[in-house]
């Protein structure tokens, strides 16, 4: 796996510490920690006119990227055919880890087979392959360009971002929207 860039992120008016006050920065164990345990994700996406859409999935945190499944005619499925950048949350609002990525359908037999035996381990669900036919279902993979995860226990010091630049091609990157660093 890609070893992210950490760093604060930076929270105008929320009087976020410095990375060395409070908890300091997280590791991304914690990061990678919360997203392979959080039983349901939720998935922002984008309709064709720019409206938010938000639905709660299962998910499956795979060392570098987050599988999903849902129907092929879903919204979020068009949404994301069109637009793949998305965002996907842990569900838990106290201790979040939200990752900001690009989703890929994928459609190839060894993708399907990882997806599937990820969720069939984690919620002992049962399914077959049949059911990710990918002209019903569409198997879907989100490969994270940014993460912010902090902890409610320390919401002023322990905000932390992991930034990913191998192939992402993310624009943007920090939140003033730029792609550069904010001042």
């Amino acid at each position: 796996m890609e070893r992210p860039e950490i760093s604060r992120p930076v929270m105008p008016g929320y009087g976020i510490a410095g990375p060395e006050a409070g908890s300091g920065l997280l590791p991304w164990s914690w990061a990678a920690g919360r997203l392979a345990s959080s039983r349901n994700y939720w998935v922002s996406s984008a309709w064709p006119d720019g409206r938010p859409h938000s639905m709660p999935v299962w998910g499956m945190w795979d060392d570098s990227v987050l599988w999903f499944t849902c129907g092929v005619r879903s919204r979020k499925a068009r949404n994301l055919r069109g637009d793949p950048r998305c965002v996907v949350t842990t569900e838990d609002a106290s201790d979040p880890v939200i990752i900001e990525g690009t989703a890929r359908i994928m459609t190839d037999g060894a993708s399907i087979r990882r997806a599937l035996d990820l969720m069939n381990e984690k919620y002992d669900a049962g399914i077959e392959i049949s059911f990710l036919d990918p002209a019903r279902n569409s198997t879907i993979s989100v490969r994270p360009h940014k993460v912010i995860g902090m902890r409610h226990g320390d919401f002023t010091g322990s905000p932390t971002r992991w930034i990913f630049r191998g192939g992402s091609g993310a624009e943007g990157d920090h939140e003033d929207g730029r792609g550069g660093r904010p001042g």
